[in-house]
């Protein structure tokens, strides 16, 4: 049986853990730094800076206080165990010297009406002579409280966009920088054949946003390939692509690359040597490539069927029928489903696709 120390470590380490990072369970419980004190933080809609400024300050010491609050429970868990060991003396003074630390940092940058904060320094680079932080951080509300702005993202790393700033918000920095004087470059795209969220394949794409201002801090933003075209149309500035960046701006897009990666594992059909490849029959711009045998079960087992066609279609179409048999209101089920193959009408599935050698 686990003593109550190791009982309390491992529940208390899932509880930080997923306190700072903050999966959606914790989010619908409300145990966030921004739900535990929303009194005192105020409305992000109302007052966007004034909200970051203090949630960036309250979430940094609420973290730095989670040290502390193991050792405290250490305490109560295991009262009749003393603590005095060199070890856990030295993790007292840790615990208690990060929120220490803390509130000096959280007390300078408060000063002048927290105009040594990170945020309001970087505004402070785009104000006008004759103005201060304060007018920048202004005209940044009133531009969050505008229902045209792009925003999407977790909470952790949100992206906003809206006519003037490109904005990025993560656990405890805002990123800003002004749209006439960024340049944003797509750096990479990464493939997920299934989200976690949505069991649908999904590319991701990580964009640099550097300002042409040096003392302005670049920073990457990462959001669906779905969501690009609808970015595009709120910037300003051109994105310039690297040349090894594919981007896959429609679902139909990632269902076609996802199918051929999966049929890529199947198993291999050997073309007789009487037999000539010819022109898919689709597009007539490629060779017929793929062959439908049935694979994923026995001969007499399943909805699936036998297809006695010849090789008639390159990957590229067999993938667009595959897709344009499915119901668009459920890309869920894409991956699973079966459909009749386009010349014989025997049904068939992504494992009965196989490509000819």
């Amino acid at each position: 049986m686990d003593s109550p120390e190791v009982t309390f470590t491992l529940a208390y380490l899932v509880f930080a853990v997923c306190f700072v990072f903050t999966p959606n369970e914790f989010h619908a419980a409300g145990l966030t730094v921004q739900n535990l004190l929303s009194g005192w933080l105020g409305s992000e809609d109302a007052a966007f800076v004034p909200f970051h400024l203090r949630r960036t300050a309250a979430t940094l010491l609420c973290h730095s206080l989670l040290p502390l609050g193991y050792y405290v429970g250490m305490c109560l868990a295991a009262s009749e165990k003393r603590f005095h060991s060199p070890a856990w003396r030295l993790f007292l003074l840790l615990a208690v010297t990060l929120p220490s630390v803390a509130c000096i940092l959280i007390y300078y940058w408060s000063r002048g009406r927290w105009a040594r904060h990170p945020l309001a320094r970087t505004l402070a680079l785009y104000a006008l002579p004759q103005s201060g932080w304060q007018a920048v951080a202004s005209s940044i509300n009133t531009e969050f409280r505008r229902i045209d702005k792009f925003a999407t993202g977790a909470p952790g790393a949100r992206v906003i966009v809206t006519d003037v700033w490109v904005m990025k918000v993560t656990t405890y920095r805002v990123h800003v920088a002004q749209q006439q004087d960024v340049h944003l470059t797509v750096t990479e795209s990464r493939q997920h054949e299934l989200s976690p969220d949505s069991n649908l394949p999904v590319q991701l794409l990580t964009i640099r946003v550097a300002s042409a201002n040096p003392a302005v801090q670049a920073f990457d933003i990462r959001l669906n390939s779905t969501e690009y075209g609808e970015l595009c149309e709120k910037l300003r500035a051109p994105i310039r692509r690297a040349a090894h960046v594919v981007i896959h701006q429609s679902l139909g897009d990632l269902f076609l690359e996802t199918f051929a990666s999966l049929v890529e594992v199947n198993p291999a059909y050997s073309v007789p040597s009487s037999q000539e490849l010819e022109a898919c029959i689709g597009c007539m711009q490629t060779r017929a490539s793929v062959k439908l045998v049935k694979t994923c079960q026995e001969a007499a087992a399943g909805e699936c069927q036998q297809c006695y066609c010849r090789p008639m279609w390159c990957l590229t179409c067999m993938g667009k029928w595959f897709a344009s048999r499915q119901d668009p209101l459920r890309p869920d089920t894409w991956l699973a489903s079966r459909v009749p193959c386009p010349t014989c009408r025997a049904r068939f599935c992504i494992l009965d696709v196989c490509t000819v050698r």
